[in-house]
């Protein structure tokens, strides 16, 4: 008696296989695409700060890109000082 459903072991083995792979592919494109997202938001911000937009790429570095964040949110930006600067020229 066989036990098996609808066709032999290896065509259905083929199947899963050929499942996970298309799995694995969907992911890790998604995974890259979230990664330049993150790219280009960072480099956004990094440039309207003031910044230099390559700053961006320090956030890819785990520990780094916290200590980072750290220091964006206390530290005075150069757009900042530009500010202050045109400010006490104009008085």
């Amino acid at each position: 008696m066989d036990t098996q459903i609808g066709g032999t072991g290896g065509e259905e083995m083929a199947v899963v296989t050929a499942m996970g792979v298309g799995m694995f592919v969907v992911v890790v494109f998604m995974a890259l695409m979230s990664l330049v997202l993150m790219l280009i938001i960072w480099w956004k911000i990094f440039s309207k700060a003031g910044w230099p937009g390559a700053l961006s790429l320090v956030m890819l570095v785990p520990l780094v890109n916290i200590i980072m964040v750290v220091y964006f949110a206390f530290a005075t930006w150069p757009i900042q000082r530009e500010l202050e600067a045109l400010k006490r020229g104009q008085q």
